[in-house]
């Protein structure tokens, strides 16, 4: 089991409060670049931080379920920042935490390091960083894989980070590709899942309707901008590739069955829409 540790430095830890993603410190430019985003927001009454001390006094704590054999959510109550639902693919090859809440407190050490620990981590876009630095100090300086495309949103940079571009397998069994949309470097991990028949992990760039019978396709989901008929045919195709019957998304949306075909034909409708053969309608 990876040995964890968690620091009483992590009580002055700085994030962002409206998107949870980690600082350490508050930015000489006080603002969030995050959210200082056509895809993101800062609120009207001005840039808030918060550290992870204070979550933990407000009475934020960690929780922690199986989604799936193989597969654990791990969340904030209250939620913190976006409000995200990590999630902890368990391998024997070692545990991937693919997207990183925004609180890491003993609760969630503890059920970590009882489930194998981290061998890697990686954030599905840049509103996904959470605390990340702080998860892979707690369990040995795991490795942060950081897309190269979006490196510059990367508010936290320590040794742990490797930027990384090229499609390959994080550890034996968890493959990961960068099919962009929502960021330019928006990545999804795919893993066979205990029955076989395939899982994968979306983050925002592949959205589950509210009945899981659909899926949806966005640049910004506050903001509602959409992304081109052009380029959700390429992020279609491209998963299309890999053989899914779950999809996932960064909070608890899930498509629970036939989600590869529930992507085909959901992007088929987003790209009639968006292309105007449906404007009679309208």
């Amino acid at each position: 089991m990876t040995r964890a540790t968690i620091t009483g430095t992590d009580a002055d830890h700085v994030l962002c409060a409206t998107c949870g993603v980690e600082y350490g410190t508050v930015p000489a430019l006080n603002r969030c670049l995050i959210c200082d985003d056509e895809r993101q927001w800062i609120p009207r009454t001005g840039q808030v931080w918060t550290t992870l001390g204070g979550l933990t006094a407000a009475g934020h704590t960690t929780v922690v379920e199986e989604l799936e054999p193989g597969l654990v959510g791990i969340a904030t109550d209250p939620s913190v920042g976006i409000g995200q639902t990590g999630k902890l693919i368990r391998t024997e090859a070692g545990n991937v935490l693919f997207d990183v809440p925004a609180l890491i407190d003993a609760a969630a050490v503890a059920a970590v390091a009882e489930l194998g620990g981290i061998a890697a981590i990686i954030a599905s876009h840049p509103h996904m960083y959470g605390v990340q630095s702080r998860y892979s100090q707690a369990f040995g300086d795991a490795p942060i894989l950081v897309a190269r495309a979006d490196v510059d949103f990367l508010p936290l940079r320590t040794p742990a980070v490797q930027v990384w571009e090229t499609a390959h397998e994080i550890v034996p069994g968890v493959h990961l590709e960068q099919v962009g949309g929502h960021f330019p470097g928006s990545t999804v991990a795919h893993f066979t899942g205990a029955d076989g028949q395939g899982v994968l992990l979306a983050g925002d760039a592949i959205f589950p309707g509210p009945d899981g019978r659909t899926v949806s396709f966005l640049r910004s989901y506050p903001n509602r901008i959409p992304l081109s008929a052009a380029v959700v045919r390429r992020i279609a195709d491209q998963v299309g590739r890999l053989k899914f019957d779950r999809l996932y998304n960064n909070f608890r949306g899930v498509v629970p069955e036939r989600a590869g075909e529930v992507v085909r034909a959901s992007a088929q409708r987003y790209i009639e829409w968006v292309s105007g053969t449906h404007d009679h309608l309208t």
